[in-house]
C-alpha cells in the first residue's frame, strides 16, 4: 500500500494532486517536474481527471491513459534521481458501480487513487449527471437551469454521492471532501454555517473514519478565496480524531503548486 505516512512525516514538500495537460491543466507534466524541483519538492504525484461515463471537457480520455503512463515512467528515467513522482488518477464518483470502485480503475497500475464528486444527478432528471465544480457563475446558470434553485438539494445530493462512494470504496485519499460548501455559500450565504449542513460533514467525516482513508486538505482555494476543502472550522475535528491527512494543492499550474500547503500545514501543527 502506499505510505502517505512516510512522505508526511519526511518532508512539507510535496504535492499528490496535480494536473496536467492530460486533462484540465495549464502545463506538461515535464514543466511540473521542472518547477517541483526548483522549489524543493521532493515528491509529486499526477491526477488527471479520471475517464468518465459522462460528456466532460475537462476529464481525460480512455485512450490518453496509456500515453499518460508513458510520460510519468520517462520523467523518472530522466528526473527519478533529483524528485520522487506517482502515477495517480481523480477518480470521478458518479453512480453506483461508476467510480473508483469500478473493475476499469482498479485495473490500471496507479500508486494511489483519489474519489472525488464533481457531479451529481439533475433534480427533474436523474439520468442526467450536472458538473457541480468549477466557477460560480458557471454553478449559478446551472442552479436555474438543472436544479430549479434548490440549492439544499444540490448540497444534500453532493453529501450523498460523497457517501455513497465511501462505502463502495477504491481508492485512498478522499478528495475536497465538502468542496460544495464555497458555491452554495456564494449562492445562499450562511448555508455552510447551517446546523444541517455541519451534520452533513460530520456524517462523512465519520464514515471516512470508519473505512480508514486518508482525507485530503485541499489547498487550491486558499489565496484567492480563503478557504480549504475541508473547511478551515473543521481542521479541529481532524486534530481531535487523528484523522491521517495529506496536504495537496491541487495544481492546474506549476507556480501554484505549493499554494497554501505551508498555510494550512502551519494551521494544523498548532491546534
Amino acid at each position: 500500500m502506499f505510505d502517505f505516512q512516510k512522505i508526511t512525516r519526511e518532508t512539507d514538500l510535496y504535492n499528490l494532486h496535480t494536473h496536467t495537460q492530460y486533462c484540465d491543466g495549464h502545463a506538461t507534466i515535464e514543466e511540473f517536474v521542472h518547477e517541483a524541483i526548483a522549489q524543493g519538492f521532493t515528491h509529486l504525484g499526477f491526477t488527471p481527471h479520471s475517464p468518465i461515463s459522462v460528456e466532460s471537457p475537462v476529464n481525460m480520455s480512455r485512450e490518453s491513459v496509456q500515453q499518460y503512463f508513458d510520460e510519468v515512467e520517462r520523467m523518472r528515467k530522466v528526473y527519478g534521481n533529483r524528485i520522487n513522482l506517482y502515477t495517480s488518477m481523480e477518480i470521478d464518483y458518479v453512480s453506483v458501480g461508476d467510480g473508483p470502485a469500478n473493475e476499469y480503475f482498479q485495473s490500471l497500475p496507479l500508486d494511489y487513487r483519489i474519489g472525488s464528486v464533481h457531479f451529481i444527478p439533475a433534480l427533474d432528471n436523474p439520468s442526467e449527471m450536472v458538473d457541480i465544480d468549477g466557477k460560480f457563475p458557471a454553478f449559478k446558470v446551472r442552479m436555474a437551469k438543472h436544479f430549479n434553485g434548490d440549492i439544499e438539494y444540490v448540497v444534500r445530493t453532493f453529501f450523498a454521492q460523497m457517501m455513497a462512494m465511501v462505502e463502495e470504496g477504491g481508492f485512498e485519499i478522499v478528495g475536497h471532501m465538502d468542496k460544495i460548501g464555497f458555491n452554495a455559500s456564494q449562492y445562499r450565504d450562511g448555508i455552510d454555517e447551517e446546523p444541517w449542513y455541519d451534520k452533513l460533514v460530520i456524517d462523512l467525516f465519520e464514515n471516512i473514519m470508519d473505512h480508514h482513508l486518508v482525507i485530503e486538505i485541499n489547498t487550491k482555494a486558499w489565496l484567492q478565496r480563503n478557504r480549504f476543502y475541508p473547511n478551515l472550522k473543521y481542521f479541529g475535528m481532524l486534530k481531535r480524531f487523528n484523522a491521517p491527512v495529506v496536504v495537496n494543492s491541487d495544481a492546474h499550474y506549476p507556480t501554484l503548486l505549493n499554494n497554501g500547503r505551508l498555510e494550512a500545514i502551519k494551521l494544523l501543527s498548532v491546534l
